[in-house]
């Protein structure tokens, strides 16, 4: 019994191992496939044709068949989706508010 927990325990290792040095080949790519983009955004493929074929998320079609995601531009979506919070907003009407009223007195 111990034998087989310790090949179990063995094969999860292995298993995360390559889950690793997946993910580090990603970062360092420049252009990712649909199967790491949906890796690397921790999206469904289908969740991604989806955005794809509604030209929600910015995607390279070369040829018109495989697609291909470059990994900044992805990176600039999720930060462009920035939902912002009532404290960015308050900040940002308080500055507003500043010069506005400065303004008003020159």
């Amino acid at each position: 019994m111990k034998k087989k927990n310790h090949k179990h325990g063995k094969r999860n290792l292995i298993e995360e191992i390559k889950i690793i040095v997946s993910n580090q080949n990603i970062l360092k790519k420049e252009f990712l496939t649909t199967d790491e983009a949906s890796e690397y955004l921790r999206l469904s493929k289908s969740c991604l044709h989806k955005m794809t074929s509604k030209e929600e998320i910015p995607f390279y079609k070369p040829g018109g068949k495989k697609i291909y995601f470059k990994r900044s531009e992805l990176d600039q979506w999720v930060y462009n989706g920035k939902v912002k919070s009532t404290q960015d907003e308050e900040h940002e009407l308080t500055d507003y508010l500043g010069r506005t009223n400065k303004n008003q007195r020159i």
